[in-house]
Formats: structure tokens, C-alpha cells, sequence
């Protein structure tokens, strides 16, 4: 099945970024929101994206009319029914992922491949929810997703091989390197990276270092672009607790338990730079400080 037409369920931060990717890549796109003010402010997000490659002449404005042109927001699911590929990206519930792709699959024909961009949930219980497991995967982007280079392309034991095909080769249309993945909670990337992250906050907890000494240490010594802590920081450590949950749900080991330090300052609503405070203090953006514990 040669893929036109592409669905993306989702036009926040991850969302946009997949619809501008899909656009760009010369797909017809739809992107679906809950109401008209956020499918307005993805859009605006898509904008500046657009306009920033403009003034760095990486496209021209004829290009930037033609992906603008291609792409389309929505309200209405009913507008993704015709749709050859649709990628989810909702909230991190696995709840919600399940009503959502049991609406689409009574909406959508059989043909039409699922993709959720979940990051930490096992891409067969979302499945479950629909009658056509053998066509739903995993397409795990990083953010932002215009400039990350890397998809995780997950298969489940359902999913058809040429399905799968399909899907690695359509990641590679988007422009990204796809990887292979199976089905297992937080796949390639995550199930390396959160036990890191956590180990990290292990070590602040015991005193092996502080926060900038562990911060430089893995930026200056294994040449990491930031430390663990500030990348917490960036990713979220509401975010990060709840995916360390979700996969020490899964394997039960104590590399994914979360540290007490990390859910109490979660509980604190120090969620990191979103939040103003996490292991740095952000009053001033442009000059973080270190918090003291």
C-alpha cells in the first residue's frame, strides 16, 4: 500500500512535530485536537518552525507554502477516516490511547496502519483496544521532532512483518533513522537511558557528588551534550517518574524504581525547568542554579 495520506492524533509538543515532519516529507496530513484554540497554537508552533528554515535558507518560501498547503487541523476524528497511516500522540495514559484507537478503528478502514508514539507504554495493550493488531506498531519520535534524527519503529508479536517493512521505510521517509525495536516497555532508548537518570539521583542521595560535579563529570568525561540532572530537568521528572513506574511495573528490577528524592520532588511540584524548579533553580533561565538539599 503506497502511504498518502497521513493521520496524526495529538498537535502538542510531539504532535506538531510529527504532523511538520510528515508534511515536509510530502504527505497529505491531518492533525486532530481537542478543541479549535490548540490545533491554533500547533499550527503557530509549525509556523515558526517553517519560518526559522526560511531565514537559515534550509527551505524557501515556495517550499514553505507547499508543506503549509499539505497540511490541515481538525477537531473532528471523522477527519482522519481516510487517512492510509495514523500516529497517536496523546497523553502518556494507556486508558486514553485505548478509547481513542477503539473510536478510530470503527471509524477507519482495514487498511489503515496504527502507530502510537508512546514512550513508555507496551505497544500491545494499546492494541488490544482495536480489531487489527497485525496493523498497529509503535513510532516512538524525540523531541523536537523536526530535529531529531532517530524513530524507534516497535514491532509487537501481532504485527505483520510486511506491515512492519512498511513502517520502517516510511520512518525513513520522514527522514528519521529508524531502528528496529520489540514490544518492551520503554523499548531501545529508555530502557537504557531512565536507569541512568535514575542512577544519577541515586548518587546525589549518597553523597558521591554534587549536582554540578555529576553534571560535568558525564559532560566532561564522557562527553555528554548536558549532565543527568539537567536533562531531568528538561525532560521532566513528573515525566520521568511516571515512565520509571510504568517499567518497574513491568521488569520489577530496582535499576527503574524510582528514588525517594525523585518522587518527593515530584510530590513537591519541582518538576524540573517546565516548572520553574527542579535540581536547578530557574528563576533566572539564562543562568540556573543549582538547588541545595
Amino acid at each position: 500500500m503506497a502511504i498518502q495520506k497521513v493521520g496524526v492524533v495529538g498537535c502538542g509538543l510531539m504532535g506538531s512535530g510529527i504532523a511538520q515532519v510528515a508534511a515536509q516529507a510530502g504527505f497529505t496530513t491531518v492533525t486532530r485536537e481537542v478543541s479549535p484554540e490548540i490545533v491554533e497554537k500547533g499550527l503557530k508552533s509549525i509556523d515558526k518552525n517553517l519560518a526559522r528554515l526560511v531565514e537559515k535558507g534550509t527551505i524557501s518560501e515556495a517550499q514553505k507554502s507547499e508543506v503549509r498547503g499539505r497540511l490541515k487541523g481538525t477537531t473532528a476524528l471523522e477527519d482522519l477516516k481516510d487517512c492510509d497511516v495514523i500516529v497517536e500522540a496523546i497523553i502518556e495514559q494507556l486508558p486514553a490511547k485505548r478509547e481513542l484507537f477503539a473510536a478510530l478503528d470503527a471509524l477507519c478502514p482495514s487498511s489503515t496502519i496504527f502507530a502510537s508514539n508512546t514512550s513508555s507504554l507496551t505497544i500491545t495493550e494499546i492494541a488490544t483496544a482495536t480489531k487489527r493488531p497485525q496493523r498497529f506498531v509503535g513510532l516512538h519520535f524525540f523531541n523536537p521532532v523536526p530535529v531529531m534524527k532517530l524513530v524507534e519503529v516497535v514491532r509487537t508479536i501481532a504485527t505483520d512483518p510486511a506491515v512492519y517493512e512498511e513502517m520502517v521505510a516510511f520512518g525513513a521517509k520522514l527522514g528519521k533513522t529508524p531502528v528496529r525495536a520489540h514490544d518492551s516497555a520503554g523499548f531501545i532508548v529508555n530502557r537504557l537511558l531512565v536507569p541512568y537518570l535514575l542512577d544519577a539521583i541515586r548518587a546525589l542521595e549518597e553523597g558521591v557528588g554534587s549536582i554540578e560535579d555529576i553534571d560535568n563529570s558525564m559532560k566532561l568525561g564522557c562527553g555528554h551534550p548536558m549532565g543527568p540532572l539537567t536533562l531531568l530537568d528538561f525532560v521532566g521528572l513528573d515525566t520521568t517518574y511516571y515512565i520509571a513506574n510504568i517499567m518497574f511495573e513491568e521488569f520489577r528490577e530496582r535499576r527503574f524504581a524510582s528514588p525517594p528524592l525523585l518522587k518527593r520532588m515530584v510530590l513537591a511540584g519541582w518538576t524540573g525547568r517546565k516548572g520553574g524548579r527542579g535540581f536547578y533553580d530557574y528563576s533566572d533561565p539564562q543562568k540556573p542554579r543549582a538547588m541545595k538539599f
